[in-house]
């Protein structure tokens, strides 16, 4: 009797704490601690109880999308391109709109706590990602930030300076870099992938660098390959070089909010609508680097670290709400046995700790359902791979003979919301021997994703490529 997807879910769930009850995971800020302090704990405390495994109850009951009728009977893989916004964010968002949508930073009532809420989404931000919070700056997203970023670059970068750029990029990260270093007349360089894995060898960066380069932009995770680059690394030797560092984080924080504080890099960007919040950007420009940047708003703004590089007025209520989305992961800390009294970070640590072993779990479903196969080709690595960088549950594949698009539309047909295209990751393909026009078809989930969405899409990628 074939074993049922489900099933390999619970023992892989199983086997994945097991083996993370044995080793823990420095690199994110985060270990298991033995039986006289059992459980999960962050840099400063967070710590859970032994064997702690993730409630879905819990977690799902906090996304209301899942209660509505519209989503009855269907599984969620489109989160790479926007997650589920949670209760807290969803609530947040109806009450600034409803109490506090006025112009912010006046005396009156509704006035003074509408900026109030706007200064404590950067502050609670900043403790969330080990920053400061004049280092925060929030914007409508992260090609909008990312292209005021290369604005400014425009103007300390010149002729003598090299910028080193990936074909494994999102084309927001990528892009308006090439552009403005094009402009200036940089020498750019490009780190490319491996054409059979999509994935970057950091020998190759090293042999790139030179006292010439000036920025390196690099993603964090691959919104295709879905491996995580080990940015630490590579910040430590660029910076090494006298570069400035800029990391695209939308594919990883998702999965794993970081510490940027410890990854060192002078930039850090993500999405918030991808990390269960606000249809905003977050970008982190370290307190060196935002003095030596030109401003780029009002002439007013330039002794204003928020606005500096914000060319527009925020929208008042996306960033009044911004922080919401923290008050959810606070209380899936202390459900799971976090403490009340720890800070933020420590929270944050601990619960992308579960979250990551509750996603690990899963993952190899849907990378044995594609692996190895004449009629499909996996894109990116085939397993987890912790040693050569850990895979987010990003998952993309070449069907060889069927059209992308009519695999996505019998996968949708059959309760899998999921898509086809390139993914703004046009160069990635490339790089890879895929037609960027063709596109590909990408499954990806996080934390919220039930055994019961895997084997789903299991069962369905079954019945459309045999």
């Amino acid at each position: 009797m074939p074993v049922r997807p489900e099933w390999r879910v619970i023992v892989a769930l199983s086997a994945t704490l097991a083996e993370f009850s044995r080793v823990g995971v420095g690199r994110m800020g985060w270990a298991w601690v033995g039986s006289d302090g059992a459980g999960w704990q962050g840099r400063k405390g967070g710590r859970y109880r032994d064997g702690v495994q993730l409630d879905l109850d819990f977690v799902r009951s906090n996304f209301p999308a899942f209660g509505r009728p519209i989503n009855e009977g269907q599984s969620f893989f489109e989160n790479a391109g926007g997650s589920f916004a949670c209760r807290h964010t969803i609530d947040a968002l109806t009450e600034y709109y409803t109490d506090f949508k006025v112009q912010p930073f006046s005396e009156f009532e509704s006035s003074r706590r509408g900026g109030e809420l706007m200064d404590r989404s950067r502050e609670r931000w900043a403790e969330a990602l080990g920053v400061e919070a004049r280092e925060v700056v929030f914007g409508p997203s992260t090609s909008a930030n990312t292209y005021v970023l290369a604005l400014a670059f425009a103007d300390v970068l010149g002729p003598g300076n090299e910028v080193i750029v990936t074909n494994q990029d999102h084309e927001a990260n990528t892009g308006a870099i090439r552009r403005a270093a094009e402009r200036v007349g940089c020498v750019i360089k490009e780190w490319k992938i491996d054409p059979d894995t999509g994935l970057l060898d950091i020998a190759e960066f090293e042999a790139l660098l030179s006292e010439r380069t000036g920025l390196v932009t690099v993603p964090h995770a691959s919104n295709i390959v879905g491996s995580e680059n080990d940015v630490t690394r590579i910040t430590q030797l660029a910076h090494g070089v006298g570069a400035r560092v800029i990391v695209d984080g939308v594919s990883f924080a998702p999965h794993s909010l970081p510490d940027v504080g410890t990854i060192g890099a002078d930039v850090y960007l993500f999405s918030l609508y991808k990390t269960y919040s606000v249809h905003q950007g977050l970008m982190v420009v370290r307190a060196g680097l935002m003095a030596e940047l030109p401003n780029q708003s009002h002439f007013f703004n330039d002794s204003v670290a928020d606005k500096r590089l914000n060319p527009a007025g925020p929208d008042h209520a996306q960033v009044g709400s911004a922080g919401a989305v923290l008050d959810y992961i606070e209380a899936f800390h202390q459900h799971h046995g976090g403490s009340a009294t720890d800070d933020v970070r420590a929270a944050v640590a601990s619960v992308s700790a579960l979250w990551r072993a509750h996603e690990d779990a899963l993952t190899p479903l849907l990378l044995d359902a594609l692996a190895d196969r004449d009629d499909v080709r996996l894109l990116g690595p085939a397993t987890l791979d912790a040693v050569a960088g850990h895979r987010c549950p990003t998952v993309a594949f070449s069907p060889l003979a069927q059209d992308p698009r009519a695999v996505a539309h019998a996968l949708v047909e059959r309760g899998v919301q999921t898509s086809s295209g390139h993914y703004y990751a046009a160069r990635v393909l490339d790089g890879l021997g895929v037609d960027p026009d063709r596109g590909v078809v990408r499954l990806s989930f996080v934390h919220y994703t039930s055994p019961d969405d895997v084997a789903r899409a299991v069962d369905a990628l079954r019945d459309v490529i045999g």
